[in-house]
């Protein structure tokens, strides 16, 4: 994984050759035999460069230009739904453009994978190849919980690009980023993997990134992360940074995660997810001391979910799950991304302690969603929450949920404190599992309404009146 690309044979190779070929090469510009060496390459020999292998995929990195249409108003009572419900106004429309990158992961079908941010809610989708041909895209499959999406255009002699395993990855291996960052087209930044299986970071639902100093800005989000093979081994998807530019922590999703996502967005255009029925905690030394287990790592549980897989399968509180499905399991982050990629009704082995002693058994996950045929799909307007939807969703923690998808500005709803991404659990004590649970709740509600949410994995009570 660390070698350079031998496409051609004269080319220097070894660990001195790869580190002057990405810029370690101060100490040959002050010693005098380390100064005829390098006369000596510039003169006959070919120095190190990673030129040949970005000749060969940069044709399978585009860019990615979208267009959406947004809703303004002029004055701020315009802003009032009433006002202009009275006065019969029409929606007054902009227009507001992003730019972002993608990678043809299939050249025959014209696929190519991407962020879901990149494209959420575009009403156009415009992808420039890197020979200047523009393309219009559509969407065949996209999950906001992992950030992962599925464009298509039409297959007119498009380059894929090689998928590699992030699985493989070390510390210390050096990847290059390729992107479309502020704009400047097929940009090109080099560094080294510095972390794996980043977690906890509040940035999506499922997350598990590569963590590297290759230099990641606006712009790159959906292109490649590849490794000194010319493989993609990750999408880059976010930085961290206080400024908005790269400050050297950029975080890409591993292409094993992202691969296993497509299969699904390519068959369903979403991801279907089935939920374990457990509340966990990463196990920590004390823990682990006080449940006598010699281990450090795993995800303690600290609550079983009536009627799930977890209560069928005989779990209990203070069991320490550390494989699920052949993938181990080091802390809570790991045991959500490892049920988040695999599909109800599949049966996996579920490894666990117990009392010190480690038990194995098979369950098969399962998706909850209720009984009454409503699956995810289904989406709800209510009356009383005028400019809200809601869909049908799963919880790891508290199986089926119906969530916020989308509040209209200044409309009742968001006036109510409801906001996107909202996770109700519960109204007036009742609990919710499905949006007709939600209408009959609503319906059933009187002038007042306790209702329990889920709000950036944190609950809390919203007391709502009368919005009529």
């Amino acid at each position: 994984m660390n070698r350079l690309s031998t496409a051609r044979k004269s080319r220097k190779t070894g660990v001195p050759a790869l580190l002057a070929g990405l810029g370690f090469a101060v100490a040959v510009l002050v010693s005098p035999v380390a100064t005829g060496t390098l006369s000596s390459l510039i003169q006959g020999d070919e120095l190190p460069s990673l030129a040949p292998m970005l000749e060969e995929i940069q044709p399978a990195i585009v860019n990615i230009s979208t267009t959406t249409k947004i809703d303004y108003d002029d004055h701020p009572i315009l802003r009032n739904p009433l006002y202009r419900r009275f006065f019969n106004l029409p929606e007054q429309r902009r227009r507001s453009s992003s730019l972002g990158s993608g990678v043809i992961v299939d050249a025959r079908l014209g696929h190519i994978l991407t962020n879901h941010h990149v494209i959420d809610r575009a009403d156009e989708i415009l992808i420039t190849t890197e020979d200047g041909r523009e393309f219009t895209a559509e969407v065949v499959g996209s999950d906001k919980a992992s950030d992962v999406a599925v464009i298509r255009i039409e297959p007119d002699n498009l380059t894929e690009i090689r998928i590699g395993v992030s699985e493989n990855l070390r510390v210390g291996d050096f990847v290059v980023a390729i992107g479309n960052p502020f704009g400047l087209s097929q940009t090109v930044t080099s560094g080294i993997v510095s972390g794996l299986g980043r977690s906890g970071l509040g940035i999506g639902g499922y997350e598990d990134f590569i963590q590297t100093d290759a230099s990641i800005n606006p712009g790159n989000s959906g292109g490649a992360l590849v490794n000194l093979r010319g493989e993609l081994v990750g999408i880059n998807s976010a930085i961290l940074s206080q400024s908005g530019g790269s400050i050297g922590i950029g975080l890409s999703i591993p292409i094993d995660m992202a691969m296993s996502l497509m299969s699904q967005l390519v068959e369903h255009g979403d991801v279907k997810r089935g939920v374990l029925g457990v509340r966990i905690q990463d196990l920590t030394p004390s823990i682990a001391e006080a449940l006598n287990l010699n281990r450090r790592t795993g995800a303690a549980i600290v609550e079983i979910v009536e009627g799930t897989v977890a209560d069928e399968a005989g779990l209990k509180e203070g069991d320490v799950i550390i494989s699920l499905g052949g993938n181990p399991v080091h802390s809570s982050s790991d045991l959500r991304n490892a049920v988040g990629l695999i599909r109800p009704g599949t049966s996996v082995v579920l490894e666990y302690y117990r009392d010190g002693i480690l038990h194995s058994r098979d369950v098969v996950i399962k998706s909850l969603n209720g009984d009454d045929g409503d699956g995810p799909e289904r989406k709800a307007t209510i009356e009383r929450f005028e400019g809200a939807s809601f869909v049908n969703s799963t919880s790891e923690e508290y199986g089926a949920v119906v969530v916020v998808e989308s509040i209209e500005s200044d409309s009742p709803a968001s006036m109510s404190g409801l906001l996107e991404g909202d996770v109700v659990l519960s109204i007036n004590r009742q609990k919710i599992t499905n949006t007709r649970e939600l209408e009959a709740a609503v319906r059933e509600a009187g002038n007042r309404m306790l209702i329990k949410l889920l709000r950036n994995n944190y609950p809390l009570f919203l007391a709502i009146q009368d919005l009529r």
